[in-house]
């Protein structure tokens, strides 16, 4: 059974495998604890098989516009759409929460993230260069309005 939830600092040990499993360049713990403790905006959420933690997605509200800092599925989980799963699941907070947009950056190389945010209506909207810090790829923007 797979279950998603608000992510708290017990979470930040287990979120960090998931975290290091998807990405060059990690946030540290202490960025997503000051996220969680700092950040007035911030709403983190996780994605739990069988209570193992396999994957979160970040967002920030603000306003009426809501923005996803990150999202990952362990890379042993992909493919069966515990992605798609979470990110419904943060959407629909961000419509609670009053949001009437949303956006997000993912790598241009990242066709398949890219080809999951269409089917929930999004569209690119810009590009930003040079926006990784490993690699100096660019980052599509991409948007979609929630109402």
């Amino acid at each position: 059974m797979v279950t998603i939830r608000r992510m708290t600092k017990d979470d930040v040990g287990a979120v960090m495998e998931v975290e290091k499993a998807s990405f060059a360049v990690p946030w540290s713990e202490e960025t997503f604890e000051k996220e969680m403790e700092d950040n007035p905006y911030a709403h983190y959420y996780i994605v739990e098989k069988k209570n193992e933690i396999i994957g979160y997605c970040g967002l920030w509200l603000i306003i009426d516009e809501a923005h996803v800092t990150n999202i990952a599925i362990h890379p042993d989980h992909r493919g069966n759409k515990y992605g798609e799963r979470l990110f419904r699941h943060t959407c629909n907070e961000a419509i609670e929460h009053g949001a009437i947009q949303l956006s997000l950056e993912v790598r241009v190389s990242n066709t398949a993230a890219q080809h999951m945010y269409r089917k929930f209506g999004m569209v690119p909207g810009g590009i930003r260069k040079r926006y990784y810090s490993d690699n100096g790829e660019d980052a599509l923007v991409m948007w979609v309005g929630l109402k």
